[in-house]
């Protein structure tokens, strides 16, 4: 995926700009140009190896997911909280995920918490020397989704400075199967995470080459002006705020990453 991503880019060099920095995505943006950052969702694909780790940090990766739909021999992904759960527990981060914590830290490679257990957040936000990412989940307080993040780990965002996210995956957003929400929905959980965690500490990670249904009003990029128009007319919202949501923070979260790796 990552050769297809680079023969890509390098096919359409007017349209897309490979970017490992939040420099970059700013040059990007200010070319007109979209920004591809790569990552990988899923740390199995190390295999348990800090050479592989280091090789997609190499290759140009700057975030990874910690686990995707399965545990992995290091990290619990969230299936383990559902309700009556037979999946073998690790408890979390073991030893050796500590290990990959502290790599991630040093090459400056995001670490993204979407996906994983409750456990494994709240054990890497008590290690991490990096604000962390939760590059696609949503709010639990609204909706007791496995995949969203409870206030108690929100007020541990806050702390770590890190950013959560918003996915746009109805059963995420509604709780409900038959209701794929609207823009109001949305909007709520955003406001929820920022009352917790801070605006500092929200974006939007919509998810949508990961979803096979959207709220109403929100089914691809060209509609997030009705989101944003949305938060502004609650009267709460600066233009300020709005710039944090949309790139800001993770803008930030990055820069942040990248000066603590010096620093290692």
């Amino acid at each position: 995926q990552i050769d297809v991503m680079n023969r890509i880019i390098a096919k359409y060099p007017d349209v897309f700009q490979m970017a490992t920095t939040a420099e970059e995505v700013r040059q990007a943006f200010s070319t007109k140009r979209i920004a591809s950052l790569f990552g990988v969702e899923g740390g199995q694909a190390i295999e348990s190896s800090f050479s592989i780790l280091r090789l997609f940090y190499q290759m140009g990766v700057r975030y990874m997911t910690l686990t995707h739909n399965c545990n992995i021999p290091w990290a619990d992904q969230n299936q383990v909280d559902r309700i009556n759960s037979t999946l073998i527990k690790n408890n979390g981060l073991t030893d050796f995920g500590r290990k990959i914590i502290a790599e991630m830290n040093r090459l400056g490679m995001l670490v993204d918490l979407s996906h994983v257990s409750k456990q494994t957040m709240i054990d890497v936000l008590n290690i991490t020397q990096s604000p962390v990412i939760f590059s696609h989940s949503s709010a639990y307080a609204l909706c007791n989704h496995a995949r969203n993040v409870q206030d108690d780990v929100l007020e541990l965002i806050k702390k770590n400075q890190g950013i959560v996210m918003v996915a746009f995956a109805p059963d995420f957003i509604t709780c409900n199967l038959t209701n794929l929400g609207t823009v109001v929905d949305v909007a709520a959980h955003i406001n929820h995470i920022r009352n917790i965690a801070g605006i500092d500490s929200v974006g939007i990670g919509a998810d949508y080459d990961g979803i096979s249904e959207t709220p109403y009003d929100l089914e691809d990029v060209s509609k997030y002006p009705k989101l944003i128009e949305y938060l502004l007319s609650q009267g709460n919202w600066t233009d300020d705020d709005i710039i944090k949501l949309i790139g800001g923070n993770i803008l930030r979260v990055m820069e942040k990453n990248e000066q603590i790796a010096k620093e290692l």
